[in-house]
């Protein structure tokens, strides 16, 4: 059995067209019997457009969007490999639901990295379900099909912080169930939730184990670029300059980002999505994409 994803999606796109096709086919010959009942010859052919069949066809960037999002799925829990459809939308919590893959513990993953975080565990995923021996391969095929510059990881990386959201959001109207925090318009922050899984102590969490931190890692940042800047040639000067007044506008993004992420976390707001998603949202908004 083939662990290539672009395999999978050819296998895929021939029973989309299989279907298609006979869709199409039994259409045009119930319009002919019609026409040919009414005597409408004359006036009416019983082709059928493509474009007024109802099912859809394979679409490659749509399915490997797909694949990305139940990817994030299982991450969180809201699906497992193990068990089949919808495994979790609140209600009891089953930890013998997963085996495969075991959801992310504290409902929060970061989207700051190639190497770690949300893309890391994507491409985990991809690792699992389609083999060690092939993921390269198929991280070359995400990557082509979804655009961009930079190698496989920073591709997927990219649409994961750029993209992922915009698209989840348009497909559920507006109402995500995936909330992605973000500490500003310079994004110097980005994370991501599962509402479902939402807790009171969710935000003191993000605080604390991944906010704070990051926040840390800048400054040293800051620091050593500063020694860099002292310790360089005139010639390097300028673009060091450039990458220092860049880190200290994000720290002076995450020290706002952090005040309000202080004020939300200690209010251990309750999310009731009984309410409705757009209600919810907007008591988180000021932390929120």
């Amino acid at each position: 059995m083939s662990k290539l994803i672009s395999d999978k999606f050819k296998e895929w796109e021939k029973l989309c067209d299989e279907r298609f096709n006979r869709l199409k086919a039994n259409e045009e010959k119930l319009n002919k019997f019609f026409i040919s009942a009414y005597g409408l010859e004359q006036e009416l052919t019983p082709e059928v457009s493509d474009e007024e069949i109802t099912v859809r066809r394979a679409d490659l960037q749509r399915e490997i969007k797909s694949l990305i999002s139940y990817a994030v799925g299982c991450i969180f829990g809201r699906y497992s490999l193990d068990k089949e459809g919808l495994c979790y939308a609140g209600g009891q919590w089953d930890d013998s639901a997963y085996s495969t893959i075991i959801p992310c513990e504290d409902n929060i993953m970061t989207i700051n990295s190639a190497e770690s975080g949300l893309t890391a565990a994507v491409i985990s995923f991809v690792e699992k379900v389609y083999g060690s021996d092939t993921l390269e391969e198929n991280l070359s095929f995400i990557a082509q099909v979804l655009g961009g510059s930079g190698d496989n990881r920073e591709i997927l990386q990219s649409y994961l912080r750029k993209s992922f959201f915009k698209d989840h959001s348009k497909i559920y109207r507006n109402r995500p169930i995936y909330w992605q925090f973000t500490s500003g318009s310079k994004k110097a922050f980005k994370a991501i939730m599962y509402i479902h899984r939402y807790t009171p102590e969710t935000l003191s969490i993000l605080r604390e184990k991944y906010a704070v931190p990051y926040f840390e890692q800048l400054k040293i940042l800051l620091s050593e670029q500063n020694s860099e800047y002292r310790s360089a040639d005139s010639s390097k000067k300028a673009a060091i300059r450039r990458n220092i007044s860049r880190t200290q506008t994000l720290i002076l993004e995450m020290e706002g980002f952090l005040q309000r992420l202080n004020i939300l976390a200690g209010e251990k707001i309750v999310l009731d999505l009984d309410d409705g998603v757009k209600n919810n949202y907007e008591k988180l908004k000021d932390i929120l994409e």
